[in-house]
């Protein structure tokens, strides 16, 4: 993945990326494709990042974009929206177990795909992890693992769900099928200052604080807590939430670069097959978490499926389904999995090792 810099070069590479992905998610959006400023951005940067062409990614622009972003999914918790989250305290809990077995699940395939010597297990094992790619890739980097393979398969893993899942529902046209009323839907200049002045605190303070994805979980539990506690100061500008999903979708894109590509591409074929595998296998566990608390199948697949959290509430959001549902699962998810990844390999290494597989 590019790193942002200052100089005149990096900076024209950046502007050049955003205008073709810009152009994309227009395109999209005409064709009326779902998601169009999140696919759109996503796919041209992808196939034309991986074909050689100079693209670069800012990452204070994704930073931003999670700002925003987290800010519009706070907008969704309302009093009476908390109060049901709470009595789905058990499905959420059964969401982490299954994220967990999902990703012991994959890490398996990945073993028995890849041919024998050229896969360390311990890359494998956060390759599989449903949790965020760069913290991943740093727990496998602690490990010693092949950082490459992990950083890619998570990249991945998320392109083919955000693309996938969302034109699906099209077809099945669930569109709105579910829809979370926002606490307002006006746009106040004064409320909506006031509003991003204080996310933005509070994802400065997670910051601070070293706290994975900041810029979102900052302004997620800010905005959570003023909308829970009644207050509506203004509801998000559409462009703007529209230029969030095409900030965090160059990011996303970037990241396929020719050298990632050429490097394994039976791991990437792997890591495909997995992940279709594991979102028909969510598909199951979502009809029965639907049936057992009674939420939509839609929502509940987005809420359970393995995507990233931000991209998987951004689908919600603009497919007008339980966005509130599906962020709470995510986000306790995340934690979760940030949380018990590195212990969880510490068994299984010492499991491997007593079985003298460990390399």
């Amino acid at each position: 993945m590019n790193r942002p810099g200052l100089t005149a070069g990096h900076s024209a590479r950046i502007a050049g990326t955003l205008l073709l992905a810009a152009a994309a998610g227009a395109i999209a959006q005409a064709l009326h494709g779902p998601l169009p400023w999140m696919i759109g951005p996503l796919l041209v940067t992808a196939i034309a990042s991986a074909g050689g062409l100079p693209t670069a990614a800012s990452l204070a622009l994704r930073n931003a974009g999670q700002w925003i972003i987290g800010t519009t999914l706070g907008l969704y918790f309302t009093p009476t929206v908390v109060q049901v989250l709470v009595n789905l305290g058990p499905a959420i809990a059964l969401g982490v177990v299954w994220a967990l077995l999902l990703g012991h699940g994959f890490y398996r395939f990945l073993l028995r795909l890849e041919p024998g010597g050229s896969l360390q297990p311990a890359s494998a094992y956060f390759a599989a992890a449903i949790g965020g790619a760069s913290e991943m890739a740093l727990m496998a980097e602690r490990n010693h693992a092949q950082v490459d393979r992990v950083a890619a398969a998570h990249s991945l893993r998320v392109l083919i769900v955000v693309v996938l899942i969302p034109f699906a529902y099209q077809a099945l046209g669930v569109h709105g099928a579910d829809l979370a009323v926002k606490a307002t839907s006006t746009v106040n200049p004064g409320g909506l200052a006031a509003l991003l002045a204080a996310t933005a605190a509070g994802g400065a303070v997670m910051w601070r604080l070293k706290v994975p994805n900041p810029w979102v979980l900052g302004a997620l539990v800010v905005s959570m807590a003023l909308t829970g506690s009644g207050v509506a100061w203004s509801a998000m500008p559409r462009p703007m939430a529209s230029a969030a999903q095409l900030a965090i979708a160059v990011m996303l894109g970037v990241r396929f670069t020719p050298a990632s590509v050429r490097a394994a591409p039976r791991w990437l074929g792997a890591v495909a097959l997995g992940t279709l595998g594991m979102i028909l296998l969510s598909a199951g566990f979502a009809a029965l978490l639907a049936w057992g608390w009674g939420l939509h199948p839609a929502t509940a697949l987005l809420a359970t499926s393995p995507g990233g959290m931000a991209e998987m509430a951004i689908t919600a959001s603009v497919l007008g389904l339980g966005v509130p549902v599906v962020t709470a699962f995510h986000v306790v998810r995340y934690a979760a999995v940030l949380v018990l990844t590195a212990p969880l390999w510490r068994l299984e290494a010492a499991r491997l090792a007593r079985a003298g597989q460990l390399r």
